[in-house]
């Protein structure tokens, strides 16, 4: 697959979709996932194989899978909680997982009901038989920045989880501001600590929320440290769960955006992003949150 200047990895059917209350049909999840493919995104992280009844919102995934048209050149993970996720994963014959756990034992306690250590022994057969499988493996890790339940996170924390997610064959980490508390300075001092571990750019993306107005100042300050990986979702929608308080993660048309302002090549259309994010507030039944979703791209 072909990697642009700057990767945008969209998230908006899975961790977009998630904590929504309003039901969005299958019909609709693969039309807005068609749009986001149209608009030239090419990792669209698509649904979670997790209990219909922990998520109801994404407990049609099994028939998305079913009826997704997997276009040439676009990867499609999905998130694998444990074995019969997996078992799930391979029925659907996906070729892209992802993995979730967390900085702090107290966040993945609430979220998937284990410590850290756990969740790391469940996953290591799971990245395993993807690993024989051929398949592409991403693993969060969540509350990098801050903990619902724990307050400050320190930075060894995230890069201890780090180190042992790269030791079970994951690929790709995506160190995520759950809270959207983060700032440029905690960006910083994370990544220093990630690098100290040995743990360079080339297999970090982050995850940022824009809680509270930091997302993009975040991702500037991450760009300058040569990550070029960033997670998104099309209209601005997420949450988790298992983080009250945390609002929508950063909106893929603001960060266009920026992309597109300063010069930087993504792939990605910000009109096709557009169209996507309006596509899904109407099917959410309410106006775009995000601040090029009001305001339009610029010049007109």
């Amino acid at each position: 697959m072909s990697r642009p200047e700057v990767r945008i990895y969209e998230v908006g059917p899975r961790d977009g979709l998630q904590n929504e209350a309003t039901a969005v049909s299958t019909e609709a999840k693969l039309t807005f996932i068609g749009m986001l493919a149209d608009a030239g995104l090419r990792e669209i992280e698509t649904t979670s194989l997790v209990s219909p009844t922990a998520i109801p919102q994404l407990a049609d995934a099994d028939e998305l899978l079913r009826a997704l048209d997997r276009r040439p050149g676009v990867r499609y993970p999905v998130l694998v909680p444990n074995a019969r996720g997996l078992e799930r994963a391979v029925a659907a014959e996906v070729d892209a997982i992802c993995l979730i756990t967390a900085a702090t034992d107290a966040y993945v306690q609430h979220n998937i009901g284990m410590s850290i250590d756990e969740s790391l022994n469940a996953f290591e057969p799971i990245a395993s038989e993807a690993r024989r499988r051929g398949w592409w493996i991403r693993a969060y890790v969540s509350t990098a920045f801050g903990c619902p339940y724990d307050g400050e996170v320190d930075e060894r924390a995230v890069a201890s989880v780090a180190e042992r997610l790269l030791r079970i064959g994951v690929d790709e980490l995506s160190i995520s501001d759950t809270l959207g508390v983060a700032s440029p300075t905690d960006v910083r001092r994370v990544l220093g600590a990630l690098s100290a571990a040995g743990i360079g750019p080339e297999a970090l993306a982050l995850h940022f929320h824009d809680t509270r107005g930091t997302g993009l100042a975040n991702v500037m300050a991450a760009l300058e440290l040569e990550v070029h990986c960033f997670d998104a979702s099309t209209g601005g929608t997420g949450g988790s769960p298992s983080a009250p308080g945390s609002a929508g993660n950063l909106a893929a048309e603001d960060l266009v955006y920026l992309l597109d302002r300063a010069g930087l090549r993504s792939g990605v259309d910000l009109d096709g992003v557009l169209a996507a994010a309006r596509f899904i507030a109407d099917r959410l039944e309410r106006p775009l949150s995000s601040k090029v979703g009001r305001a339009g791209g610029w010049p007109r």
